[in-house]
């Protein structure tokens, strides 16, 4: 037998960065995902990350969903699957649309690695350097860093405490296209928004379309978390209204479990076909297990039941929140009242810069995330947003009574007028 040597090329390391393309400079790190170190120290209240709490899902039915699916199905779970996502899923993803206003073909529906990945195709696809993203004023950091990746130019549009305003929208089209930019789209969240909490009324909505049709302008419609209402249902999605120019994107991860990576997109048929390719090449397939697991989990689990759980106890943490902010907070702070969703958004006098805050309320062991996290152009700074959805009411009273201590020494530090 003969002896093989392989021999290795030894020298200093290349400098890889030299080579990487031009996108390669839009790829920062999320702000949310660098806190996560310091907020998952034990000792912190996190009112940062917007996790889900998985306290209320029963994990032995799930582990036996899981159980039942391997012994009697797991040559197909464990097996590569279509690039669009499996049948039966896409008609239960229909099922669960159909709640919210929406009649669908599982043809137009296809899965995706969480909606995030839906999110990156549809940029991938559309978006050309330079081209202009309409967003609302503050927004989804996941989109925007996406948008970012892709070279696009992002355009807050103004918000008030019932969502987009449909005037500004018009205005910011206007201003626009005066520079001669092309816009590609507008993305928005029009349930419990991330991150201010507030949900679009359906005036608006009908007005926002109307808008977007008339400027042909299509609409991306960011939809995880619609089925959390507290108090009464959000008004029906907007691509109930509109099939032609609107793409919506839902999630799986919040209504039951983010660790499943399951999301869809619904698209016109013209755009069915290219992202699907666009999937095939970036993962071949989504996975066929989790897609099984959720599928048998709707087919044979009270999954409505299970979402109304959710909703009693994100609504139980929402009102502590919210008593926590009257109690402790400056009166001169202001904060949406969510009807639903994960957040509050809160503003603070224009002074206090939120960002450079943080370090004295780390001390203060409470972590949030700076408002500038969800603007694109540098603004924010005087605001925060607080996920109450995973501490529990004892924490978030806790968290908020601190934060409120440290933003009043704040104030009081720079002269601003307490009352």
């Amino acid at each position: 037998m003969s002896d093989i040597s392989i021999r290795y090329q030894t020298g200093a390391p290349q400098n890889l960065e030299k080579r990487f393309a031009a996108r390669a400079a839009e790829m920062l790190p999320s702000e949310i995902r660098s806190l996560f170190a310091v907020a998952s120290r034990p000792e912190i209240v996190s009112l940062a990350g917007g996790m889900p709490n998985l306290s209320a899902l029963p994990m032995e039915m799930i582990a036996g969903v899981v159980k039942e699916l391997i012994l009697t199905n797991g040559s197909e779970a464990l097996q590569y699957g279509s690039g669009q996502g499996h049948p039966k899923l896409r008609e239960q993803i229909c099922d669960v649309m159909a709640l919210e206003g929406i009649r669908a073909n599982p043809d137009d529906v296809v899965v995706t690695t969480g909606s995030q990945q839906a999110l990156d195709l549809i940029s991938r696809i559309f978006i050309d350097p330079g081209d202009v993203v309409l967003v609302e004023a503050p927004s989804y950091v996941g989109a925007l860093g996406t948008f970012r990746q892709y070279q696009a130019s992002v355009v807050h549009v103004e918000m008030d405490n019932d969502g987009l305003v449909p005037n500004s929208l018009r205005a910011a089209i206007k201003s626009v296209r005066a520079t001669g930019r092309k816009i590609k789209f507008l993305y928005l969240i029009p349930n419990y928004q991330n991150p201010t909490g507030v949900c679009l009324p359906a005036d608006r909505r009908t007005e926002i379309l109307s808008i977007c049709r008339e400027e042909e302008i299509f609409v991306v419609e960011d939809n995880p978390y619609g089925l959390l209402g507290f108090d009464k249902p959000s008004p029906n999605a907007m691509r109930a209204e509109d099939s032609e120019n609107v793409i919506y994107l839902g999630s799986f991860s919040k209504t039951i479990a983010p660790g499943l990576r399951v999301g869809w997109a619904l698209v016109p048929q013209s755009l069915k076909d290219k992202l699907v390719i666009s999937s095939e090449s970036s993962i071949l397939c989504p996975s066929n297990f989790t897609q099984l697991t959720i599928s048998s989990y709707l087919a044979d689990q009270p999954w409505r039941d299970q979402i109304a759980s959710f909703c009693e106890l994100y609504k139980v943490r929402r009102d502590a929140m919210l008593e926590s902010l009257e109690q402790h907070f400056p009166a001169e702070a202001t904060w949406t009242k969510p009807g639903g969703g994960f957040y509050v958004w809160v503003n603070l006098p224009a002074e206090i810069d939120t960002k450079a805050l943080m370090p004295k309320a780390i001390v203060a062991k409470v972590a949030y995330v700076p408002g500038s996290a969800f603007y694109a152009d540098g603004l924010g700074s005087w605001s925060m947003r607080l996920s109450y959805c995973h501490p529990t009411p004892e924490r978030i009273r806790e968290g908020v009574k601190a934060l409120g201590g440290v933003i009043k020494q704040e104030m009081s530090r720079r002269g601003t007028a307490l009352t």
